[in-house]
């Protein structure tokens, strides 16, 4: 076999890679997904700027509530604002989002609050919010089992549905939304997900945001070619699209969302993108990444590439200046919000550790039970070696 060539540069596109939207913020025409623009109006287009400013504001925030010892970890998603929005802006409100642990522009677009979104990195909660109420399942921190999980959804979804024409399905049926990462995909979950989706012809869109890093392995690492292109080993169809291109992102989600939502089958969207910051605020990217490589990203921001398109368009309203003015505002006021939120989860508001084996299963559990009991006599363990240390510093004094 050829050993694969490098690019040419850090930012380019594989061969047959979907763009729209040029980093100066030129539109170009492409056959096939351009019509699907047609649906964004001056509104929808304010929106997905606006959630992609106020979540990289919240993002940041959380990697500083970190740093301040406030936070146990947090994952950003700062540069992957572009992939997010375009395909949450694609998706009816009624379909389903399986996420990993980096969708936070999904949460805030579903009506998670940025409080909310923080209690599962505070430790008060397994999750800050009822799935029911946003269509968004909880983030899932082992790599791909929401794959699996968005798959079963999916087979649920087509038995409710079953019996529904074309143009029902079209207005009324639901997708699943399964998200991962370049890194995950090459967990054996995503080849069972897409393997049961494709043998079933499931509404499940596998959507894929390839970020060039899982934690310190570059993408090249987890495949010879673009990710997309896997698909067809499974009998469905893969798109490969400029993650950091909106508008891109937005055509070609609502294509496949449209593809499954009318029985035509599973599709896979790889977003090629590029995570800005760390994997974790555990994590230092200055270990395995250059400034070069990290620079030539910068030019093909989201955000600018989105700001220049409204500018330039008139899409941006009358006022342009007050309407980007208004945005950075909102996303100060959510970033105060998000500190108050989480300096406000103290004491009660905090369930002790060993409740987490309560939630396991709906029912007890005799195994469940031992890891608790033997848990709560870990923890009494360092009760007596506080009390041992306290009296031996009693006894020296006197």
């Amino acid at each position: 076999m050829n050993e694969p060539q490098p690019p040419t540069t850090a930012t380019e596109l594989p061969d047959g890679a979907v763009r729209l939207l040029d980093a100066d913020g030129t539109l170009q025409e492409d056959t096939r997904f351009t019509p699907y623009l047609a649906d964004l109006d001056e509104a929808a287009l304010q929106r997905m700027y606006r959630l992609m400013a106020t979540e990289r504001r919240v993002d940041s925030e959380g990697t500083s509530l970190q740093r301040q010892g406030q936070l146990a970890l947090w994952v950003p998603a700062i540069g992957q604002e572009g992939a997010q929005a375009g395909a949450l802006t694609a998706l009816h409100d009624s379909d389903w989002i399986f996420p990993t642990y980096r969708e936070h522009l999904f949460a805030l677009g579903r009506g998670v609050t940025p409080g909310q979104l923080f209690e599962l990195f505070r430790g008060a909660a397994h999750a800050g919010w009822t799935a029911e109420d946003h269509r968004l399942q909880p983030y899932t921190l082992v790599l791909a089992a929401q794959t699996l999980h968005a798959t079963g959804y999916a087979w649920g979804i087509q038995r409710d549905q079953a019996g529904w024409d074309a143009d029902r399905l079209r207005r009324e049926g639901q997708i699943a939304l399964a998200c991962f990462g370049d890194g995950a995909s090459s967990e054996g979950d995503v080849h069972e997900s897409m393997v049961f989706a494709a043998s079933f012809n499931l509404p499940v869109v596998f959507f894929c945001q390839n970020n060039q890093w899982a934690i310190s392995v570059p993408a090249s690492t987890q495949t010879r070619v673009p990710l997309a292109q896997r698909a067809a080993g499974y009998g469905f169809e893969g798109v490969t699209v400029d993650g950091n291109d909106p508008l891109a992102m937005y055509a070609v989600t609502a294509w496949a969302a449209d593809q499954a939502r009318t029985g035509a089958g599973p599709v896979l969207v790889e977003a090629h993108t590029f995570r800005v910051g760390a994997h974790t605020t555990a994590d230092d990217p200055t270990k395995y990444r250059t400034r070069d490589e990290e620079a030539a990203w910068a030019g093909v921001d989201p955000m600018v590439r989105l700001e220049k398109y409204l500018r330039a368009t008139g899409a941006a309203g009358a006022e342009p200046d007050e309407f980007f003015a208004d945005v950075a505002a909102e996303g100060e006021r959510l970033a105060a919000q998000s500190r108050e939120a989480v300096l406000a989860m103290t004491g009660d508001a905090i369930a002790p550790l060993d409740a987490v084996f309560d939630t396991v299963y709906a029912e007890p559990h005799p195994l469940v039970a031992e890891e608790k009991a033997w848990h709560r006599e870990w923890q009494a363990g360092f009760a007596d070696a506080a009390e041992a240390t306290d009296a031996a510093d009693e006894g020296s004094q006197a």
